[in-house]
C-alpha cells in the first residue's frame, strides 16, 4: 500500500475540505484488490485518497446530493476508471444500493457524517451568514418537509423538543416563544429572519464561542434531514456486508452523532470489535488549516 503524501491530509477543493484524511484511510487497513465503501462521497477526498493509497483496490461511493456527484464524480471516474463506482442515494438505504449494484461483501467502509461546506455556503437555509430561503434539505428528492414548514407549522411544544433534543439548546422554550409570537403575524421565510429572532430571544454575549442561532440551525437541519435516524439505519444495514476483518470507520462532528456511533459499536460487540477506545481527533496542524475540523471524531471497529 502506498504511503499517503502529506499534502493529501490538508487537501481542499472548491466543494469540501476533507477531514481526518490520513487517519481514516490508515484505519481501513487497505488491502490489494479489495472493495471499499465511501458512504459519504461529498467532494471525493476520502475516495481519491483510498484509490491512491492502494492502487489495485476498488471503491463504491454513495451520495444523496446530486450536486456533489455532478461537481466531483466525473473527474475521479475519468482518473480511476472502473475502479470507482459512484451511486446517487441515501446511505441509510445501504442494503438496497449495494444489492442493486450486485455487491454482497465489503472489505471496509468509511462514512463522514459532516455537512459539506459547499452545501452550507451555497444551498438554501443552512447558514445564517447568508440570507436565503429557510429550506435546509440536503436532498429535496429524499425529504418533503423543509425547515420553513417546521418553523412555521409545528406546534410550539414539538418545536421546543426538536431544539432541545437535536440542538441541545437550553433556551429552547424562550426561542420558541419568540418564534410563535412572530409567526402569528409574519411567516418566517429566511435564514436572516430566524437568526434575528433567536438572537433577540437569546442575546449574544461577547465571550460566547458560537452565534446564538447555531444550535437552533443545527437542530432544524438534523430534524429535517433525519440525520440521526439515517446514521443508525446505515450502520445497521452496512455491518452485515462487512467481511471478517473488515474495518468500519465513522467520522462524526457533534456529540449526538458520536454518541450514536459509540453506542452502536458497544452494543454490537457480537459482530464488531471496537478498535478505538477513545476517538481519533484532528491534529493541531489540521485544525489550524481547517477550523471546521476541530470537532471531528473518528471511531473505528473491526468485523468479527
Amino acid at each position: 500500500m502506498k504511503t499517503l503524501k502529506p499534502s493529501l491530509a490538508t487537501q481542499a477543493d472548491s466543494y469540501h475540505t476533507t477531514v481526518l484524511l490520513n487517519e481514516a484511510v490508515a484505519a481501513l487497513q487497505l488491502q490489494p484488490g479489495k472493495l471499499y465503501l465511501d458512504a459519504t462521497f461529498g467532494g471525493g477526498g476520502h475516495t481519491r485518497a483510498i484509490l491512491n493509497a492502494e492502487p489495485t483496490c476498488r471503491v463504491i461511493a454513495f451520495d444523496w446530493d446530486k450536486e456533489a456527484i455532478k461537481h466531483n464524480a466525473e473527474d475521479l471516474i475519468a482518473e480511476f476508471g472502473d475502479r470507482l463506482t459512484v451511486v446517487w442515494g441515501n446511505f441509510a438505504h445501504c442494503y438496497r444500493l449495494l444489492r442493486k449494484n450486485k455487491i454482497t461483501q465489503l472489505d471496509g467502509a468509511l462514512a463522514d457524517f459532516g455537512t459539506s461546506q459547499f452545501q452550507i455556503q451555497n444551498e438554501d437555509g443552512f447558514s445564517f451568514n447568508h440570507d436565503t430561503p429557510l429550506d435546509m434539505r440536503m436532498s429535496k428528492a429524499h425529504h418533503y418537509f423543509s425547515a420553513l414548514h417546521v418553523v412555521n407549522r409545528f406546534e410550539g411544544r414539538q418545536l421546543a423538543k426538536i431544539l432541545f433534543e437535536y440542538g441541545e439548546e437550553n433556551h429552547a422554550r424562550k426561542i420558541v416563544a419568540a418564534i410563535e409570537q412572530i409567526r402569528t403575524t409574519t411567516p418566517i421565510k429566511t435564514t436572516k429572519q430566524l437568526a434575528d429572532i433567536v438572537s433577540k430571544a437569546v442575546p449574544y454575549k461577547g465571550y460566547q464561542r458560537i452565534h446564538p442561532a447555531t444550535r437552533t440551525f443545527q437542530a432544524l437541519r438534523i430534524f429535517v434531514n433525519k440525520e440521526l435516524e439515517n446514521i443508525e439505519q446505515f450502520m445497521k444495514s452496512c455491518t452485515p456486508f462487512l467481511a471478517t476483518g473488515a474495518r468500519f470507520a465513522c467520522i462524526s462532528f457533534h456529540s449526538l452523532e458520536d454518541r450514536l456511533v459509540k453506542s452502536f459499536f458497544r452494543d454490537n460487540q457480537h459482530l464488531l470489535t471496537p478498535i478505538t477506545r477513545k476517538p481519533i481527533t484532528p491534529s493541531e496542524e489540521e485544525i489550524e488549516q481547517n477550523r471546521a475540523s476541530r470537532s471531528a471524531k473518528l471511531r473505528v471497529a473491526e468485523k468479527k
